[in-house]
């Protein structure tokens, strides 16, 4: 059986770098990619930043009090798309096969590369070199015989840097690895791991499949695989797009009543970026975040999907009706979403826009 050989390709601090690239004011400071206000979150943070212990998805209101001195940046989402989309061309000089995660990481599969070069190794350096030349970015890379480990190894020398892990040297990197490093085990499960004495990955590999499987169902099967190196998943280019969304966290707690300007502005940004998809949405979804930190989501499978944005803004609306927690709760954020995508020929017709 031929070997796979997987890189994980991370860009450091992407959209911090990206605004210190382009900006030499910015260089060598703590650069925090917000917007600032008591409900904005953190986008990126620059390696200056983390020092201070700031992290992406933090609130921006305690990065700031742990960094008084960070520099608070807006994201600027079009331009970091152009980029990613640069190293992206860098990749496909390479393979075709590569499966983007997000903007600023993507699972490449080298086992053949069109470069010729011998080694998956010299493939990830070749790339990040052309990265920090082209783009004046750094990346990390990570190489291993699968993708779980590639990603893993990817993270292992950051920033701007590379770690292999060869076949032959799994068990030995994964025995000492804590079970919260693998993909998959949260906080929850990293603490029931605990409480039957799996600190490492060395000692979920002393558990036999069934027993795990008793304890945590299906994904105790996958733990099993996980703790011996073996995930046999393929790096899928071009995945299919699985939901559209977007939401806003609102300046202060609202009633229900109070959120339809921001249904319908999300609705919109919604509805905007579908109509560059080829399949079309079969579901409508509203999520809800209460002042409790509780999420609601409603959703709603229409007979025929929606045919413009005012219908998927009156299904959206219509999708509070389902809400009935009190009339006094109040939300901090709300979402809009299309998800459930179909081949158009998967889709029950629609009525023709001219007759």
């Amino acid at each position: 059986m031929t070997i796979r050989k997987i890189v994980h390709v991370d860009m450091d601090a992407f959209y911090a770098s990206v605004e210190q690239r382009d900006d030499p004011r910015l260089r060598g400071k703590p650069v925090v990619v917000a917007w600032q206000g008591n409900r904005s979150v953190v986008c990126a943070a620059s390696y200056e930043a983390r020092r201070f212990g700031v992290r992406s998805a933090m609130p921006a209101i305690r990065a700031e009090r742990l960094c008084p001195e960070a520099i608070f940046v807006p994201p600027d989402f079009p331009r970091y798309r152009v980029v990613s989309r640069l190293a992206r061309e860098i990749f496909q000089q390479h393979t075709d096969l590569i499966e983007p995660l997000s903007l600023d990481e993507a699972y490449l599969d080298v086992t053949e590369n069109k470069t010729g070069l011998p080694t998956a190794t010299r493939v990830a350096k070749a790339i990040r070199q052309q990265i920090c030349e082209e783009l004046h970015l750094t990346a990390s890379a990570g190489v291993a015989p699968n993708k779980f480990l590639a990603k893993i190894a990817s993270d292992w020398r950051k920033p701007d840097g590379l770690f292999v892990i060869q076949p032959g040297d799994v068990d030995a990197f994964l025995s000492p690895l804590p079970v919260g490093r693998l993909p998959g085990v949260g906080k929850v499960t990293e603490e029931r791991l605990k409480q039957i004495g799996v600190q490492t990955a060395g000692d979920l590999r002393c558990l036999e499949s069934a027993a795990l499987e008793s304890q945590f169902g299906r994904h105790g099967a996958r733990l099993y695989e996980l703790a011996r190196g073996i995930d046999h998943s393929m790096v899928v280019p071009n995945r299919p797009t699985q939901s559209i969304s977007a939401e806003d966290t609102f300046e202060r707690d609202v009633l229900l009543a109070e959120t339809e300007t921001a249904i319908c502005r999300l609705a919109d940004k919604v509805w905007s970026a579908s109509r560059k998809e080829s399949r079309i949405a079969r579901t409508v979804v509203l999520k809800l975040k209460t002042s409790g930190f509780s999420i609601l989501t409603r959703s709603f499978t229409p007979a025929l999907p929606p045919a413009t944005c005012d219908e998927l803004k009156q299904i959206a609306l219509s999708l509070r009706k389902r809400i009935d927690i009190g009339a006094q709760q109040r939300f901090r954020l709300v979402g809009v979403a299309l998800s459930n995508f179909r081949e158009p020929e998967d889709t029950p017709g629609q009525p023709a826009l001219f007759s």
